[in-house]
């Protein structure tokens, strides 16, 4: 038999408030982020290999313009602020007028000294900005080497 978290609600196809309110962990001070599951924060991977690290942010909708990318004592920051105004003008009165804000920031910590920073490129391509950060070759493993005795 599995276990199963009891759901009290009425109405279970109608989303309440007070359910997240009161089942969120509001002491849980270890989220960066502040973000839960109804949050805008893109999804972001990160992956590493022998050679460095590479994070894809999913951000559609983006332009590599609207990015800022900073590092700062081996804290890599990605962000993004986008404003946009829509407006529908008829005689100089505005019959519809809407405004969109979008931002948002993530935090990476890196670890320390092993990122040549010199080297960190980013591109964005089909919705998604991919950081690659190279790793110093004192850090990379090294091949196997066999010594001869004389």
């Amino acid at each position: 038999m599995a276990i199963v978290k009891a759901n009290n609600r009425m109405f279970p196809s109608v989303p309440s408030f007070f359910d997240n309110f009161f089942s969120r962990d509001w002491m849980d001070w270890t989220n960066s982020n502040f973000a839960d599951i109804d949050s805008t924060l893109p999804a972001v991977n990160v992956k590493e290999s022998d050679d460095d690290y590479v994070i894809e942010v999913a951000a559609p909708g983006l332009s590599k313009d609207d990015f800022k990318i900073d590092l700062d004592n081996n804290r890599l920051t990605i962000s993004s602020e986008k404003q946009e105004e829509n407006k529908t003008d008829e005689e100089g009165k505005y019959t519809q007028r809407e405004f969109r804000y979008q931002a948002f920031q993530r935090t990476f910590h890196l670890p320390g000294n092993v990122v040549d920073s010199d080297k960190i490129a980013a591109k964005y391509k089909d919705g998604i900005l991919c950081v690659t950060l190279p790793k110093r070759e004192e850090i990379k493993p090294k091949p196997a080497k066999q010594i001869k005795i004389s």
